[in-house]
């Protein structure tokens, strides 16, 4: 199997699956007794590691089930003022403003460019409106892979009285991201998308800054956020992020794989719209989008998958949904092409053969599927 949906999940990164294998902190955090103290040190390893990684204080980081639950917490705290967010949002943020603003809440979403960048000039317009208590802006799409203005906005935020959060999911281990120099006040994100495991997620809160628990119930991690640890997880996200620690980047070489990818595309399918930026310093290392007019972007996939490729017809939270992305269409990209494209995110362990794979066996797949469509 060829995978190429990193962007979704990564696998578990080989190391850390043998560390759980062979560990298990079964014991609860939160007790005193040996077994207790031994998992509570597995979660503060974890802890201090992630704060390390984002430049913060061990105590500002809480450990969550994921970003999901961390965005979730951030929306739902009780700004009095307007919160202003982008178009171009994961869905745990989308549907949040859907929901707030069902219930009266002033929320502003602004655009992106074609590019796939959220537009400062709109969000400076916006903040001079006034009144304004939180700015939302993610630091890289998780469908086109532009690199988002983050620290710009977080600098425009603070200049009109804003606090800022960042969705840093897709970022983390690509970015450089120091919560501190880029003055951020809450950041999101998950353990699965950088080889760690799934069900686990942080939320960083800059000291002082407005909190409220969104889980209540326990007095865990200093009563931020209720619920018995999951430990063996949080064991396993610290991990993860010991290994960016680490390990030198893999980001030149993830880029080398996505312009093999896309000259590759360009060179053998005619008639292909490329989505994601084409500058290195714009876009994730190892994200291309691209459409592919005259053929659905659904018979695309399941025709990769007969031949062992997984990839993606845009974000896998919206997976289900005939909807073109919303992502695509906020830049501009026409309701046609949107319904045609195809997310290939390259990851740790894919090699230049995947690529040449998939540029013998996508070709044909295209021609056919464009025959089929003048019928």
């Amino acid at each position: 199997m060829i995978y190429l949906d990193n962007n979704a999940t990564t696998p578990l990164d080989k190391s850390i699956k043998e560390a759980l294998y062979n560990t298990d902190f079964w014991g609860n955090a939160s007790s005193m007794y040996s077994k207790g103290r031994e998992a509570f040190a597995a979660v503060e390893d974890a802890r201090h590691y992630v704060a390390t990684l984002l430049g913060a204080d061990d105590d500002e980081i809480i450990f969550t089930s994921g970003a999901s639950e961390s965005n979730n917490t951030v929306f739902n705290l009780p700004f009095n003022g307007r919160i202003i967010t982008t178009a171009i949002e994961h869905p745990s943020i989308k549907e949040c403003v859907a929901y707030h603003r069902s219930q009266g809440k002033n929320i502003t979403v602004i655009g992106a460019d074609k590019n796939g960048m959220a537009k400062l000039s709109e969000l400076e317009d916006a903040l001079k409106e006034g009144n304004v208590s939180l700015v939302s802006v993610m630091s890289a799409n998780n469908e086109s892979g532009a690199i988002q203005p983050f620290a710009k906005a977080s600098e425009l935020a603070h200049k009109y009285g804003a606090l800022f959060h960042t969705d840093a999911t897709q970022a983390i281990g690509k970015v450089k991201i120091n919560v501190k120099k880029n003055n951020i006040d809450y950041l999101s994100f998950s353990g699965h998308k950088i080889y760690g495991p799934k069900g686990v997620g942080v939320l960083y809160v800059k000291k002082n800054s407005p909190f409220r628990p969104f889980i209540n119930g326990g007095h865990q991690e200093n009563g931020k956020r209720a619920g018995t640890y999951n430990v063996n997880s949080i064991y396993g996200l610290g991990l993860a992020v010991k290994i960016l620690l680490d390990e030198k980047s893999d980001n030149d070489r993830l880029w080398d794989l996505r312009e093999k990818l896309r000259k590759g595309i360009l060179n053998l399918i005619p008639d292909v719209r490329v989505n994601s930026p084409k500058g290195k310093k714009d876009c994730l290392p190892g994200t291309l989008n691209v459409s592919f007019p005259r053929a659905e972007g659904e018979s695309i996939l399941l025709f990769l998958d007969n031949e062992g490729i997984c990839v993606s017809t845009g974000s896998a939270c919206a997976t289900g949904s005939l909807e073109p992305s919303y992502v695509l269409l906020s830049q501009g990209v026409p309701i046609e092409d949107a319904h045609g494209s195809i997310r290939f995110s390259i990851g740790r362990y894919n090699s230049e053969s995947d690529i040449d794979k998939v540029l013998e066996v996508l070709p044909p797949i295209i021609k056919k599927l464009r025959s089929w469509s003048t019928r």
